[in-house]
């Protein structure tokens, strides 16, 4: 084929019907990117150089962190590219790398947010037990676990996905490789390979989403019997910061890969697909950051030390 693409390449028609707000849309999309990839990034180091946040809470959160980065930089850069060139071309191989790191990091996302749940529920309800039952080991394994988790769903789904047969348009009417966009190109039948995906979808989605159910529901009742209005605002605050965070990520995972094909459009699943994939690694920091005193008090220490090193050394200068 001409321009040095080959046969095997698929072609993604991106986000946009309208080329006339490709500048404006371009700019809002980088700027989500910059701040989400740097949010992240700064909730890593303040985790990390704050002793303070030296706890499971924030141990599992810097992995959230962690997953929301990869997350993010799995679909935004290739988009970005996109959106100023007039190829937009994706080889066969990038294609399948794309779909197996966005499983991994949604179904490690998936696993990472019922154990945090798990924790919120231990330190809630068996505060005296807390430093047992989480303990750094623990801990260690229950992240292990998360991202071993997520990389199975990807090395199940990916090599299926890549070697179902596919002929005449190679247009996948997306902005990057995602399972049902790519599978509507298949000239075989795949029926059997989407209601096994839907099942292992649901499984995914539905044991983590009854760890927190459960958690939850356990922490309401304690919170309840409370008599400290200050234990009770402080429970609720944190409770209230990954409440959000789970809903958000639920439920646009529930409208791609539960809900029947009735229900889907290209439009609607790109708008969706969007939204979990470049909005969500943004909100998740800052919603952790913003409502949350201890990471606000870490990250105007490190400010503060930052402006005092430059003082310092403009005097010296």
């Amino acid at each position: 084929m001409k321009n040095g693409t080959s046969s095997s390449d698929f072609i993604l028609l991106g986000l946009l019907v309208n080329n006339q707000v490709t500048g404006i849309v371009f700019t809002v999309i980088l700027a989500i990117f910059i701040v989400a990839v740097t949010a992240n990034l700064v909730m890593i180091l303040l985790i990390q150089v704050d002793s303070r946040l030296h706890t499971p809470m924030y141990f599992l959160l810097s992995q959230l962190s962690i997953m929301d980065t990869l997350f993010i930089c799995t679909t935004v850069p290739k988009l970005l590219v996109d959106l100023m060139s007039q190829e937009k071309t994706i080889s066969f191989v990038a294609c399948g790398i794309q779909i197996f790191l966005y499983l991994t990091m949604i179904g490690s996302e998936f696993f990472l947010l019922g154990l945090m749940a798990y924790d919120r529920y231990v330190a809630v309800c068996n505060p005296l037990r807390y430093p047992v039952l989480m303990n750094r080991k623990v801990c260690l394994l229950l992240a292990a676990g998360a991202w071993f988790g997520g990389s199975l769903d990807g090395f199940l789904l990916t090599p299926i996905t890549m070697n179902v047969p596919y002929c005449g348009s190679r247009s996948i009417n997306h902005f990057f490789c995602e399972i049902p966009a790519v599978l509507r190109l298949a000239c075989a039948d795949t029926s059997l390979y989407e209601t096994l995906m839907y099942i292992c979808c649901v499984l995914m989605l539905l044991i983590p989403i009854s760890i927190i159910s459960t958690s939850y529901s356990l922490i309401l009742l304690t919170v309840h019997r409370m008599r400290s209005t200050e234990g009770r605002k402080k429970a609720f605050t944190t409770c209230s910061s990954h409440l959000t965070v789970v809903s958000i990520f639920y439920g646009a995972a529930f409208y791609t890969y539960v809900l029947p094909q009735s229900f889907h459009t290209p439009e609607k699943d790109k708008v969706v697909s969007a939204f979990y994939t470049i909005v969500t690694p943004m909100l998740n920091p800052l919603i952790y950051s913003l409502r949350n005193k201890d990471v606000m008090g870490a990250f105007k220490k490190i400010f503060a030390r930052c402006c005092s090193a430059q003082k310092v050394a403009t005097n010296d200068a």
